[in-house]
């Protein structure tokens, strides 16, 4: 009875290790290259699809999808008092990023998905190179596989945050900036209506009265301090909670 209940444990133990290892299909390979990504961002990337593998999602959970301003969120499930919640943002990602590892997102069938991304898409390169309809198609583009593959996750897009880098880049540069995360937004909320995805108007949160970010919510202009993710915190935990309804 012993070496049998050996032999079993032996076949779970090992059936587990090979199912786990399974699943690298689910992630990017090492050698992709993705175009609008810079050097750094794309060290980081295949440097946080490793740890992603390690600590792989579970059914039904509640995905924070994006890019260094989602990372630097950490623990979502913490700062929003509810379970499940976990965090696939990548620092330095883009949209065509997110889209060679919605994979992953899609296989675990989450419970609600919420996005944001863009802004190095329009930063990283010349302000038209990728365009701000690129970029915004881009959003809306993985909405959809994600609602075609996984029909009841909610999905949620957050519009890109405003930016205030003019001492970074120069006043001309961030305007165009300024100017394109507009163009993305109006085509996210342009796309609401076909019922793929609901939009959290994070911009409007964070956007001062020049259509730049509130100082006081970012110590260089893009990213977020502690007070812009607590705001940001306030402005979703509604929505999040409200999910227990659904």
């Amino acid at each position: 009875m012993k070496k049998l209940l050996l032999l079993f444990l032996f076949i779970s133990i090992f059936s587990f290790g090979q199912n786990k290892s399974n699943l690298d299909y689910l992630y990017p390979k090492k050698d992709l290259i993705i175009e609008y990504q810079d050097e750094w961002g794309k060290n980081n990337f295949k440097k946080k699809i490793e740890e992603f593998k390690k600590i792989p999602l579970d059914f039904g959970d509640i995905i924070f999808l994006g890019n260094s301003i989602t990372s630097g969120g950490k623990d979502w499930s913490k700062r929003l008092n509810y379970p499940n919640i976990k965090n696939r943002g990548i620092s330095g990602d883009v949209t065509d990023g997110v889209l060679t590892r919605l994979d992953e997102i899609t296989y675990f069938k989450p419970k609600a998905v919420f996005l944001l991304i863009g802004i190095n898409d329009l930063y990283n390169y010349s302000p038209s190179i990728p365009s701000a309809e690129y970029v915004g198609n881009n959003i809306v583009k993985i909405a959809s596989i994600i609602k075609k593959r996984s029909p009841k996750t909610q999905i949620f897009i957050q519009t890109t945050l405003p930016i205030n880098r003019i001492n970074k880049i120069g006043e001309e540069k961030n305007e165009k900036i300024k100017k394109n995360i507009e163009k993305v937004n109006f085509i996210v909320k342009l796309n609401e209506n076909k019922n793929i995805y609901k939009v959290i108007d994070l911009y409007s949160v964070f956007v001062n009265d020049i259509g730049l970010i509130n100082e006081l919510l970012s110590d260089d202009g893009i990213h977020l301090n502690e007070k812009g993710y607590q705001v940001w915190v306030e402005f979703v935990k509604p929505i999040v909670h409200s999910l227990n309804d659904n």
